[in-house]
């Protein structure tokens, strides 16, 4: 029989529980629920290193910009705690959003700089922010000593790796290897939004990744960018609407040529679903 995990809504019954685990390693799980089996990934990960885990499930209005899917983004508390049971986790925080922000628009901001404007934030400029503004809240309620990211959100991990050493939070971040479908396709939450014929379509995303990490590790540096722009052609001729297709070191600078490992990353709209995907590779085969 699954263990049930206590859920907790208000910050204050949390740290009661929170207090009472002394000297044992705590783990959290950022969420915003619709979990699927990538989350579950994410549990197992953090239960390999810390003694209790809490997953917080929380859709958080700061990070999502005008007209983008805050109102129609899934909530599946019951299935989501069921999910969460299968894998024996500890501890749910599910707080409201009056509990999280007792004042909204927060009159206090961070600003995540430079590297939350290239990428996901050319298209959707507030959104880092309001990531780092709730990582920055869960971090201190909960006051992990570890917290599990997955890297299919690559810049995303990158932003919170910045945060944790700029804010001194004393937290180990660990970035947890992408899960996908039999198919190739990431697993994520907004993967719903696909037709089935979207759905078929979809795990080509992927295939183009692989398929231009052989043509760069084959080619001169001068053709990079020349191979770039005719992958994302590619696939915009297939039925995406690509946002980008980059090329960057690891720690998402430009790419120089002395560099001798890199990443792909690329967001792209099929149909109603944006789709982020990305393959961190060596240069040299």
């Amino acid at each position: 029989m699954n263990k049930q995990p206590q859920i907790y809504h208000t910050i204050q019954q949390l740290r009661q529980q929170l207090q009472s685990y002394q000297n044992q390693k705590i783990g959290l799980v950022p969420t915003m629920g619709n979990l699927h089996d990538g989350h579950l990934q994410l549990v197992k990960i953090a239960q390999q290193h810390c003694d209790i885990v809490v997953v917080s499930i929380f859709v958080n209005p700061t990070q999502f910009g005008v007209g983008e899917d805050f109102d129609s983004y899934p909530r599946t508390l019951s299935a989501d705690i069921e999910k969460l049971a299968s894998v024996q986790t500890d501890l749910v925080f599910a707080p409201s959003v009056e509990e999280m922000y007792p004042t909204l628009p927060p009159q206090t901001h961070i600003s995540m700089g430079d590297i939350a404007k290239k990428l996901c934030g050319k298209s959707r400029p507030t959104h880092f922010d309001g990531v780092g503004i709730v990582v920055s809240k869960l971090f201190n309620i909960v006051q992990p000593d570890i917290a599990v990211f997955g890297k299919k959100d690559y810049q995303q991990l990158a932003i919170i790796r910045q945060l944790v050493a700029e804010l001194n939070f004393n937290i180990e971040i660990i970035g947890a290897d992408i899960v996908r479908s039999a198919d190739g396709l990431a697993l994520s939450s907004r993967n719903q939004y696909l037709t089935t014929e979207q759905r078929a379509i979809a795990p080509r995303l992927q295939q183009c990744l692989q398929q231009l990490k052989n043509q760069l590790q084959q080619a001169n540096f001068t053709e990079f960018d020349n191979l770039v722009q005719k992958s994302k052609d590619y696939l915009n001729n297939h039925g995406f609407n690509v946002d980008y297709l980059a090329l960057y070191n690891p720690q998402l600078q430009p790419l120089a040529q002395t560099d001798s490992q890199a990443v792909l990353l690329v967001a792209s709209w099929l149909g109603n679903a944006r789709l982020l995907d990305n393959l961190e590779f060596n240069l040299t085969k």
